[in-house]
């Protein structure tokens, strides 16, 4: 759900833009998030002086997908004062570990299942950055908070979300009407923690008992609060209760935050409408913000190329996920998905792919392989051995594989790194294992077996082939894509598959 309703300045190195993919191929030079060093003032308790100031602020609102580290940057390279993550549930954030990233000089925090990452930071962002999450119980909210209150600027708890998954949970909008719960987190979390605690917040249909809730929820001790001026039931469609959010305003005497103005914000100086007219003196920006980031700039919107660029650049200097960096692009792209560029970008799977079409593909590869080669642990490089000792390094106990471990395989299997990427192939005739079967009749030969193995959420698949084995040692999230992956290794293998081919699509870097 966005913010809005919906189902760095702060710029890097002297001289150029945060994102300038002018930084030496070589590696020298300081790293891409220009902190000096890994993740300098990561981890470190603040001062008071240092707390974050709610007073006359535009903020970059939460948005699931959205909020990640590419776009959180480029909002306060914009000019947003404050950046909101997406929203993350507390029980993906407790079984996440945390890692000091120093190849990116960032935070990582690492679902020990599968090698997710749940949330990245960076010295950066380290005094705008606030943490929104999700949750129904004070123990785990605070815990949560415990884990992160050092790496960000503050913790927001989402108290606003109408879905389906939220609500029968007992969390987001569902906290409006068990009052007595959202006091308990708020002050488990006020009292419990060093960094200032928000929550966000929807109207009611009564602009008296919206008031009355949001006094509570201030007399916690909460720093400020986040008003969307529609209910659990409205949408972007409807209009924005402006005057519910100004009476709320009117009765508190901490920062009010107005949020789900987008639908009138076109340009700059209607975020100050918008201020103007809520009676609030910060404002949030949603969906506005996620279809031209630039909003943020007092100088005017830039062209959406310029905008998509910087977010790619941004978006390889920290290795962000290919999928969220589509999912991104393509709600900036909207209706021009459906010219030819367009089109190109949504058959695009890997981060190299999309790149390539903003003629930014070699330096998207480049950067992948000087991160290869200074150890950064991609997607492509997890696997249940580093997950488990990584976890154990966190105090959690290790995890045992149930069959192999990936550099245990014996001296009669064949092993290749390939990553199976769905869209190379258009249809099921494609697939390397319908190609693999068809091949082997050709030939004569019985059938091709798998052997999957899983632990935790990762799985991997080991073939055999006229008694040959053949394995990928990426270890894939799903059984599918694990024995697909087998497949194609066997066919690269067998001269059916070019190797350089498999370089060129991604599938192997």
């Amino acid at each position: 759900m966005t913010a809005d309703g919906d189902a760095e300045p702060c710029a890097g190195r002297a001289g150029q833009g945060l994102g300038d993919p002018g930084r030496p191929r070589d590696g020298s030079g300081p790293p891409p998030n220009g902190s000096g060093g890994p993740a300098d003032g990561m981890g470190e308790v603040r001062p008071p002086s240092e707390r974050l100031s709610y007073v006359n602020k535009t903020i970059l609102a939460p948005m699931v997908r959205v909020g990640t580290l590419p776009m959180r940057l480029l909002a306060l390279e914009f000019g947003a004062d404050i950046v909101y993550t997406e929203e993350l549930i507390d029980w993906k954030l407790l079984r996440s570990f945390r890692r000091v990233n120093d190849v990116l000089g960032t935070i990582d925090f690492v679902d020990e299942t599968d090698g997710t990452i749940v949330f990245r930071t960076c010295a950066l962002e380290r005094k705008h950055v606030v943490l929104q999450i999700g949750t129904s119980d004070p123990e785990r909210a605070l815990k949560v908070g415990k884990l992160v209150e050092n790496d960000v600027a503050a913790l927001d708890i989402n108290m606003g979300c109408p879905k389906e998954f939220s609500v029968k949970g007992g969390m987001g909008v569902a906290l409006m009407a068990n009052q007595e719960k959202a006091i308990q987190i708020l002050r488990a979390l006020v009292n419990g923690l060093k960094c200032p605690v928000t929550c966000k917040v929807r109207v009611l249909p009564d602009v008296d008992a919206t008031v009355a809730v949001c006094r509570a929820l201030a007399e916690t001790g909460i720093a400020a609060i986040g008003v969307h001026g529609r209910t659990r039931d409205e949408r972007p469609q409807h209009a924005n209760r402006n005057h519910y959010i100004h009476a709320v305003a009117d009765a508190l005497n901490i920062p009010v935050i107005a949020n789900g103005g987008s639908k009138e914000i076109s340009c700059y100086k209607d975020i100050s409408k918008f201020r103007e007219e809520s009676g609030c003196s910060s404002v949030m920006i949603a969906r506005a913000a996620e279809w031209n980031v630039s909003i943020f700039r007092k100088e005017g919107l830039l062209p959406l190329d310029d905008v998509i660029k910087k977010y790619l650049v941004l978006s390889v200097d920290y290795d962000n996920n290919g999928s969220n960096t589509k999912y991104c692009v393509q709600n900036m792209l909207r209706e021009l998905q459906e010219t030819p560029r367009g089109k190109l970008f949504l058959e695009a799977q890997t981060l190299e792919q999309i790149c390539t079409i903003w003629d930014l593909g070699s330096y998207c590869r480049e950067r992948q392989l000087e991160f290869k080669a200074a150890g950064l642990l991609g997607r492509r490089e997890i696997c249940p051995q580093v997950l488990r000792q990584e976890s154990s390094d966190q105090g959690n106990p290790a995890k045992k594989l149930k069959l192999q471990d990936e550099n245990a395989v014996s001296d009669d299997v064949v092993t290749m790194k390939v990553a199976y990427l769905r869209s190379l192939f258009p249809t099921d005739l494609d697939l390397p294992k319908t190609r693999l079967l068809a091949w082997t009749r050709r030939e004569r030969l019985g059938m091709p077996s798998y052997q999957t193995v899983q632990e935790g959420k990762l799985f991997q698949s080991v073939l055999t082939v006229n008694d040959k084995k053949y394995t990928s040692s990426m270890w894939e999230k799903n059984k599918r894509w694990a024995e697909q992956g087998a497949a194609l290794v066997c066919l690269c293998s067998l001269g059916q598959v070019n190797l350089e081919t498999l370089k060129a699509d991604g599938s192997v870097l």
